[in-house]
Order: C-alpha cells, then sequence, then structure tokens
C-alpha cells in the first residue's frame, strides 16, 4: 500500500482510505474491515451523521469482534452538518465528537474534520473546542471538508493546531479542481475558478486532500465505471487497465493518486472484491501519456 504524509504532520498514511458511509448496508461488517486492513487499508473515515450515527456503532462493534487492535487503526470523523443547518459551534463540535466516540467505542479519534462549511462559523470558538478536544486527548489531528482556501484561513485566524487535510470531491469525472489550472487566461466553462485555487492552495500549505466519491459522475448521480454514458472513458480505462494489469476501477484510483497534490482515496464500497483491487491499485504509477489521455477521454478539452 502506497503511503502519503498526513499533511505537514509526520505521520505516513494509506493512500486508500475505507469510508464507512454505507456500512449499515454491508452483509459481514468485521469481514469489510478485515478484508480492507489485510490489504493495507488501516485508515477509516467516519462522519456522526452516517446512517444518523449508526454507521459508527456497527463499525464499533464490529472492530471488537474483529481480530484489528485499535492502535493499529487510523480512525477519522467528521462533525458539522445537522438537520437543515450547519453548525460549528463550540457546543456542537464537542458533543458531536462525545457522540461519536461513545458509539465508536474508543477513547479518541485519530482526526477530526469540519464537514460542510458553516457561514454562521466563529473561528474562536472552532479554537475553543479544538483545544479542549486535543486537551482531553479525545483528538490526535484536525482538517477539514469541502472548504475552500479563503475559509480554511479564516480558521487559522483562532486555531492553533495544523490543520492538515481537505475533504473534497474529485476524480475522473469531477475534475474542475484542475480544470481551471490548464484553461488559465480562457473564457470557456472549464476557466471558472469554482473553490480558490484550493489545488494550489493545498500543495503551498501542504495540506492532504482526500478524495470523495471518486467514481461518481455528478453529485451522487451514479458510477462512471462500465456506464454506456461514457463510452469513450471506458474503452479507454478498460484498454489501459489491461496494460497496468488491474481493472477500470483500479486505474480510476491510481489517475487519482498519480497527481503530485498528496492526495488519498477514499472508497466506499462494501464489496470485498474491489475492496482488494482499489488497495492494489495504489501501487500502479500511470505515465504522464496515459493520465493525460485518460482525462481527454472523460470529455475534458486541452487549450
Amino acid at each position: 500500500m502506497k503511503k502519503v504524509q498526513f499533511g505537514t504532520s509526520d505521520l505516513q498514511v494509506a493512500s486508500v482510505i475505507l469510508g464507512c458511509m454505507r456500512i449499515n448496508g454491508a452483509e459481514n461488517p468485521v469481514k469489510i474491515i478485515e478484508t480492507a486492513y489485510e490489504n493495507g487499508i488501516d485508515f477509516f473515515d467516519h462522519a456522526d451523521i452516517y446512517g444518523g450515527g449508526e454507521c459508527e456503532s456497527i463499525f464499533g462493534k464490529a472492530l471488537k469482534e474483529s481480530s484489528i487492535k485499535r492502535e493499529e487503526i487510523f480512525i477519522q470523523t467528521k462533525c458539522g452538518i445537522r438537520q437543515g443547518m450547519f453548525d460549528f459551534s463550540k457546543e456542537h463540535i464537542i458533543s458531536s465528537v462525545e457522540g461519536s466516540l461513545k458509539r465508536l467505542g474508543v477513547d479518541s479519534v485519530d482526526a477530526l474534520l469540519l464537514h460542510r462549511p458553516d457561514t454562521l462559523v466563529e473561528p474562536d470558538e472552532v479554537a475553543a473546542a479544538f483545544d479542549q478536544l486535543e486537551t482531553q486527548g479525545k483528538v490526535k489531528y484536525f482538517g477539514v471538508s469541502n472548504q475552500k482556501p479563503m475559509q480554511i484561513e479564516l480558521l487559522k485566524k483562532s486555531v492553533k493546531q495544523p490543520l492538515l487535510v481537505n475533504q473534497v470531491q474529485f476524480g475522473i469525472k469531477h475534475t474542475e479542481m484542475i480544470d481551471q489550472g490548464i484553461h488559465v487566461n480562457m473564457t470557456d466553462a472549464a476557466s471558472v475558478d469554482h473553490d480558490g485555487s484550493l489545488l494550489d492552495f493545498s500543495r503551498l500549505n501542504e495540506m492532504t486532500l482526500q478524495a470523495w466519491s471518486p467514481y461518481q459522475y455528478g453529485f451522487f448521480e451514479g458510477v462512471f465505471i462500465n456506464n454506456e454514458k461514457f463510452p469513450e472513458l471506458n474503452k479507454t480505462l478498460t484498454e489501459l487497465a489491461e496494460k497496468y494489469g488491474t481493472t477500470p476501477t483500479g486505474l480510476a484510483t491510481a489517475w487519482i493518486l498519480r497527481h503530485p497534490a498528496n492526495m488519498q482515496v477514499i472508497a466506499g464500497t462494501m464489496n470485498l472484491q474491489r475492496i482488494n483491487e482499489i488497495a492494489k491499485a495504489s501501487d500502479v504509477v500511470l505515465s504522464r501519456e496515459d493520465w493525460y489521455e485518460i482525462y481527454r477521454s472523460a470529455g475534458n478539452i486541452l487549450p
């Protein structure tokens, strides 16, 4: 399993993360996490809202029933989304973490990310919450999710802990983060800066990017792999997968990891075979030519 540096920390973590949003639909959660671990995926991503909290509870129970020791894995969770609103208040952050710890059956999580941005955020409240959680030993590392550079800078105004990671949607059919950098000084749709140059900001500040929904197109519209809507892309993926000794899903994983921006891929599958092929693909290194061929076959135009 390829390792990447976790932000500016000294920690090396797995390049593939198992996303646990769908673990409440898994037939055998114990087998899922053991298979992931056996394939080098020792990093597990959660959120307090996944399954209304049920996913964390299922994972916690499965972890206790498994052969895996708590200290052998990295557990990350997120907070800040509530019904009909976002909430980065100190009270909500603290209560959310307490709830996650209880459901997961652990004394601490390795990382806590702030989920969708809260426009009513008070950076001082976030800082107070982070200080308390760190002092109490309940959270080791901190980061954000779905935030752009100026939102991160606003938090850094008060938060003293390094913000090590940003979890964002990215994949072969969700490439806006890189399109704008390729279409600089153009006037087409791909040139529009949707996120404040997040990719360059992350590289300059050594923030790890975690790609969620890497195999989806649109916003949870479906998987692009083996989808008849994208014949050229799937033809390319099939041909190159054979060349690299992997599968189209594995190749889609390797495509993300080929970028030098220190990314992790969040694989949300509960399929044992796919877990295996995604993990193995972390060691596949695409050539520059093949990376761009995949990018173009997804419908992207080079100026």
